[in-house]
């Protein structure tokens, strides 16, 4: 069962194209199986426009910026970008344990690990290509890494799998990380803090920006 998130979902811009939205942790992208599951941003932003239309998603544990199409084309057009790898995301991870290179890129292959979905695993000779690009930054906290991440591929859990196989999981993962990266934070420290794309109606570039909350 999904417990019902009581953050709200906060927009950051909307006119009649799209709506761009910072999503809080624990809230679902789309609507799962009822009853329990009905309540996510989809389902919240359809209450105020029936036609909006879901573009991609994060995972009920990430936070961060998404984007949604209003009508047909919008939503086409959204879609297509992303299909092309031509919208540029990133996101803030903070991390178990100090990296040794401050930056360089994870590139592995990932399938569905179906006895125990939805988690992926890595596998050389069925999985999919996954590439991120990361950079070190600065931290507060000299016991972790704060760690900027530009995925260049759009697999299913791609950013906590590839810092886990570094070593490095996510603080809070329910997944991926070993009983003391997981305890030392009570969400998942994982944010979509940029999201670049180009505006369905006036093709001009358009840029989020969404501050970390942890």
């Amino acid at each position: 069962m999904v417990p019902f998130c009581n953050e709200p979902l906060a927009e950051l811009y909307r006119d009649e194209c799209i709506v761009v939205v910072n999503k809080p942790a624990g809230l679902l992208s789309v609507p799962g199986k009822p009853p329990n599951h009905e309540d996510s941003a989809l389902s919240r932003l359809q209450r105020i426009n029936p036609e909006t239309r879901v573009v991609h998603r994060l995972d009920m544990s990430t936070s961060g910026l998404m984007v949604f199409g209003l009508d047909a084309d919008s939503h086409r057009a959204l879609s297509r970008q992303f299909q092309d790898r031509l919208v540029e995301k990133e996101y803030v991870a903070e991390v178990w344990g100090k990296l040794e290179k401050p930056e360089g890129k994870v590139e592995l292959p990932l399938r569905c690990d179906w006895p125990n979905r939805p988690k992926q695993m890595v596998d050389h000779e069925l999985g999919k290509p996954s590439l991120t690009l990361f950079q070190k930054i600065e931290n507060q906290r000299p016991e972790f890494d704060r760690v900027l991440l530009k995925p260049v591929t759009g697999r299913s859990h791609q950013l906590r799998v590839h810092l886990a196989e570094l070593g490095h999981p996510i603080l809070g993962c329910e997944f991926y990380s070993h009983p003391e990266a997981q305890q030392a934070s009570n969400r998942l420290n994982l944010h979509a803090t940029k999201l670049s794309f180009m505006h369905p109606l006036t093709e001009a570039p358009v840029t989020f920006i969404s501050d970390v909350p942890f």
